[in-house]
């Protein structure tokens, strides 16, 4: 992050939001032609880009992990409200909506972001380290969110079909709510040091690529206890790295600005793919592809503050960040979107569809068998991130031609 960020924020971050919401507003409810198309696309990127800008001033001035807890809630937050939205005025054709979408965040962020992460991280650092406990716990509560609340309904037999009952929602939205507060306060309070990025030259580290024989036979606490919270990145370009990092915290008011301007853009990018998600629907039904592409296009749309936020963390060699975005991402979608749903059944006409299908089963049960090998080494090459991006694309192909 440069001086000039942390001492004032730039026209461009100031001027993006409301340019953001004056296309939404001019946009919405409107048929979209080609120019009002343009606008809305060029509107939705500025307000990305706009959006991990702010995320960072915020996360600069509060230290990690708080910062991408910010952004991950933000936008879940707000992407549980466009869910939310569209099952109420969508019908029966919206009763799978919420799954399709959170289905879909889950493979982006565990599969998408993390592999893109991994990918660039290693192309520019050749390895990079992360914390073990902090990563493989987050995996765990996923695991845990994705089967409960979207694996079980296939399987209960209350409810005819992939759905569950009023108390069984009830239930699977508690008890959602209830893992993600504990992650967050582990996160945040009881383990905070498990989520900070890690020094790039501890010892640990030095001996981890220098002899990789004897870091894989060193055990787990030596590889998470040794670790100390990054002050300095080395790189292709460790003198920029290292300013940005050392550059002074911005002010409580600038920090509070960005926070504000983030809310801004972030309803911008939502509201800006909602207005576009009927073009995308159109375009869906023309090419005869089935209904859950459209909850992954919108999905797509609303993670990219957060995907872009992650490969800039990752080109500055702090992939824990980069994971701390991706699966803080996927736990908040799940355990925010479930509970939200119990509650809005009262009033929402129609069956509620949450189980997965059979082919989305495998393509979780893979991804959670991969990341957890991914997961357990402590450090990142080309090869993981190669998989995993394989695996999402696998999962991209599948959601076009089932």
């Amino acid at each position: 992050m440069t001086s000039s960020v942390v001492q004032g924020l730039p026209r461009w971050s100031l001027a993006v939001p409301p340019f953001a919401l004056l296309i939404l507003a001019v946009s919405w409810g409107r048929d979209l032609g080609a120019v009002l198309l343009i606008l809305v696309c060029a509107g939705l990127g500025a307000a990305v880009i706009a959006a991990v800008h702010h995320a960072e001033v915020v996360a600069h001035k509060v230290g990690e992990p708080f910062g991408t807890l910010i952004l991950a809630l933000a936008v879940t937050v707000i992407e549980v409200a466009l869910i939310v939205t569209l099952m109420a005025s969508g019908g029966d054709k919206a009763a799978s909506l919420a799954r399709d979408t959170v289905f879909a965040a889950v493979m982006i962020t565990c599969n998408g972001i993390v592999g893109l992460a991994l990918l660039v991280g290693a192309l520019r650092h050749h390895i990079q380290d992360f914390r073990i406990r902090a990563s493989s716990s987050a995996l765990a509560v996923m695991t845990a969110l994705v089967t409960l609340s979207l694996v079980l309904p296939t399987f209960t037999t209350s409810t005819p079909g992939p759905t569950f009952s009023s108390a069984q929602l009830a239930f699977a939205g508690v008890s959602s709510l209830v893992m993600y507060g504990v992650f967050v306060f582990v996160q945040t309070v009881r383990h905070r040091d498990y989520f900070l990025p890690v020094l790039a030259d501890t010892p640990e580290v030095q001996r981890h690529r220098e002899t990789p024989d004897r870091r894989q036979a060193s055990t787990a606490p030596e590889q998470g206890e040794g670790l100390e919270v990054v002050e300095r990145v080395v790189g292709d370009d460790e003198s920029l790295e290292d300013d940005e990092l050392h550059a002074p915290a911005p002010s409580r008011q600038t920090a509070l600005i960005s926070l504000g301007l983030l809310f801004l853009c972030l309803i911008a990018v939502v509201g800006l793919a909602k207005t576009v998600s009927p073009t995308l629907e159109s375009a869906v039904a023309a090419a005869g592809a089935p209904v859950a592409v459209v909850g992954v296009a919108i999905a797509l749309l609303v993670l990219l503050p957060e995907t872009v936020a992650a490969v800039r963390a990752a080109l500055r060699n702090r992939l824990q960040t980069s994971l701390n975005l991706a699966l803080g991402s996927a736990l908040a979608s799940i355990g925010l979107t479930i509970p939200a749903l119990a509650i809005a059944s009262i009033w929402l006409d129609g069956p509620l569809v949450l189980g997965l299908g059979g082919k989305e089963m495998v393509l979780f049960a893979l991804t959670v068998v991969v990341s957890m090998l991914t997961l357990s080494t402590g450090r990142a090459t080309v090869l993981q991130g190669a998989v995993h991006l394989m695996l999402f694309s696998s999962f991209l192909f599948l959601a076009v031609s089932p």
